[in-house]
């Protein structure tokens, strides 16, 4: 072959070659189109389980419809089963839809077929979950009704256990807590009366069935009302099974009282920088738990994980490296948590010239600073990521101010003309460096504020507070804080420390 036919052979190559590699290029990937297969054989696996489901229901109903009265299953159950055929529907709309992306099968299509595959996926497990609920609790009562003696029996335990039931304990903390923190009374009071009523209420629907269950111990089945007598033996088993509970989750609050805690967030990573899942963030939870409300005496303890968030918590924590995301004073339960992010420990500081059961305010040749007590030393060291410096007052003010007007407190390094907490702060520069997302991001050094030729802004949600007063000079130290105990004790008030409310 001549030279010119050689070279026009090896240009067609090259060309068959480069359609090869880009074959499939534009087209939605493999593992989409596979996982829209699969989901469609999953929906009709659904379809026919609903069917069934359906099917067997009904015949439960239609049996014995005098059963079914009780707590108005009759009614209840057709119209569960009708919304889960709905959200099934809904499910077979977006498969519809995905159906047509796999056959147009462009590349650009892909993020709408995420979207509709995580949307079918969920209508099709919350059709299949509450119709397999509703197969569960008519099946539950039909063997209820099938052993009516062991029933019987069942009731008479759980009766004496509800009669008998020992409040001692949980009415002891109770009392406790509400005199440590009388703010509490009137929450506590209630749901302690709210347990009590339990028994009592049960014992209502033990005396109604009274007469029901002498005829069914007589074995006189002939006009029993089932549904009567089988809806009291519920109402007992509910109340046994939710007594225990309730005790535990009344005593658990109480304890909630005698905890401090924050929510550190250390780091963040999402999927593409290589996160097991699409947004997560790790955090280190530091408790302080204490004997009395007196204050003294915490034990400090602390964990640290990777956990999911949703997109928008990503977004609002991409500032608040090294910040506390979370803060829950003693004094307050976990539902009360303080959620606007601030620099860890400040909440623990009381007013400039006060001190409490964590610390006191030093002076030294650069102003006042807050010192804790030795017996917090391991708290302090968790919290500041076992850095920490003693905070001067001007900053403690600024931080204060920040927080009257609801917004994120993240300092000023003077020196640096740039913010000293958060994420594009110099202390967490200095401290949270090895972060996954501070190295991918830069942090500071990635910042405006990095060249020092710009000072830290006053707007938006992360307004930085400056000072009239100087920070100090770096030859200031803090005398040692003291090995006593400080004699520091809780107004009768039963007010949360280091923070006002």
């Amino acid at each position: 072959m001549s030279r010119r036919g050689l070279e026009l052979l090896a240009v067609i190559l090259t060309f068959l070659i480069v359609i090869v590699l880009f074959a499939g290029f534009d087209n939605l990937p493999r593992k989409t189109r596979t996982e829209i297969a699969a989901e469609t054989q999953q929906l009709a696996k659904s379809q026919t389980q609903l069917r069934l489901t359906q099917d067997a229901v009904t015949s439960d109903l239609s049996a014995d419809p005098d059963l079914f009265r009780a707590h108005g299953m009759n009614t209840a159950f057709p119209d569960r089963l009708r919304i889960a055929a709905g959200e099934l529907q809904g499910a077979q709309r977006d498969a519809a839809a995905l159906d047509k992306l796999l056959k147009a099968n462009r590349r650009q299509d892909e993020p709408q077929a995420e979207k509709l595959l995580k949307e079918e996926r969920a209508l099709r497990a919350a059709a299949i979950n509450e119709s397999t609920a509703v197969q569960t609790e008519a099946q539950h009562w039909v063997d209820m009704k099938r052993n009516l003696p062991t029933e019987l029996q069942q009731m008479e335990a759980d009766h004496q256990t509800l009669q008998h039931w020992d409040f001692a304990p949980v009415a002891a903390v109770v009392t406790r807590a509400e005199t440590d923190w009388p703010q509490k009374k009137s929450d506590l009071d209630t749901r302690l009366t709210a347990l009590r009523a339990i028994p009592a209420d049960a014992e209502q629907a033990w005396q109604s069935s009274d007469a029901m269950r002498r005829k069914a111990e007589a074995k006189d089945l002939a006009g029993l009302d089932y549904a009567g007598l089988l809806s009291s033996a519920e109402t007992l088993h509910t109340d046994v099974a939710t007594l225990p509970a309730r005790t535990q989750e009344l005593q658990s609050l109480t304890g909630q009282l005698y905890t401090s805690w924050d929510k550190i967030l250390v780091d963040l990573r999402d999927r593409k920088s290589g996160g097991s899942r699409d947004y997560e963030e790790e955090v280190r939870v530091v408790k302080t738990k204490f004997p009395d409300a007196a204050g003294k005496d915490g034990v400090t303890t602390s964990d640290e994980n990777w956990v999911e968030i949703p997109r928008a918590t990503y977004q609002v924590c991409e500032n608040n490296i090294g910040m506390s995301i979370a803060h829950k004073p003693v004094g307050k339960y976990d539902t009360e948590v303080d959620e606007v992010a601030e620099p860890a420990g400040f909440a623990y500081m009381a007013p400039v010239g006060e001190r409490n059961q964590y610390g006191y305010w030093d002076h030294g040749s650069g102003g006042n600073f807050w010192v804790f007590y030795g017996q917090y030393a391991l708290m302090r060291d968790l919290l500041w990521g076992h850095s920490y410096r003693p905070i001067p007052s001007y900053e403690w003010e600024s931080y204060r101010t920040a927080r009257s007007s609801g917004q994120t407190y993240y300092g000023r390094d003077e020196a640096a003309g740039a913010p000293k907490y958060g994420t594009h702060g110099t202390f967490t520069q200095q401290h949270y460096s090895d972060s996954r997302y501070m190295r991918s991001s830069g942090g500071y050094s990635s910042s405006k504020y990095a060249s020092g030729s710009q000072r830290s802004g006053e707007g938006g949600a992360g307004r930085s507070f400056g000072s009239g007063s100087k920070p100090p000079s770096s030859g200031f130290r803090p005398r040692s804080a003291p090995s006593y105990h400080p004699s520091f004790r809780p107004p009768s008030g039963g007010r949360s420390f280091g923070r006002r409310h």
